[in-house]
């Protein structure tokens, strides 16, 4: 047996509206399951369960989900549709989507830019300035 570990999402009342915004942000997604407590879906491949658990809880930023974006149209898909219908910008490549849900919309290669010993340092300023993360700023490509 697999010990597969998935995602709870605590909504008041709106996990079949987020579970079906989620499916179609990201293309390959798709609702497996659904009563009126509990919807069950994948976001490219990865379980998730989307719960109307009702007003006790909201989401924080302690708790982000990060996409890993190859091109910076990547980056501007993500960013846009997540902010967009009332989600709003943060720093440094992070967001909340409309539902509150914190999300980091960040280059596949941050990481190894950040941790590059020369150039780390400069990367990691202008990462600070931004709020969407632009990959050819971030690299400093003319």
């Amino acid at each position: 047996m697999k010990n597969e570990i998935g995602t709870c999402l605590w909504f008041n009342g709106q996990a079949k509206d987020a579970a079906t915004y989620y499916c179609s942000v990201f293309k390959d997604s798709r609702i497996t399951q659904e009563n009126p407590m509990v919807v069950a879906f994948e976001l490219n491949g990865r379980p998730f369960i989307a719960l109307n658990g009702g007003p006790e809880f909201s989401f924080n930023e302690s708790i982000s989900f990060v996409i890993n974006c190859d091109t910076q149209e990547e980056i501007d898909y993500y960013w846009n549709k997540l902010t967009g219908d009332g989600g709003s910008e943060s720093m440094c490549g992070w967001l909340k989507d409309k539902y509150g849900v914190s999300w980091q919309v960040v280059p596949s290669k941050l990481g190894s830019w950040i941790s590059d010993p020369v150039k780390g340092p400069e990367v990691t300023q202008r990462m600070f300035k931004m709020k969407k993360l632009v990959i050819k700023e971030l690299v400093n490509e003319a």
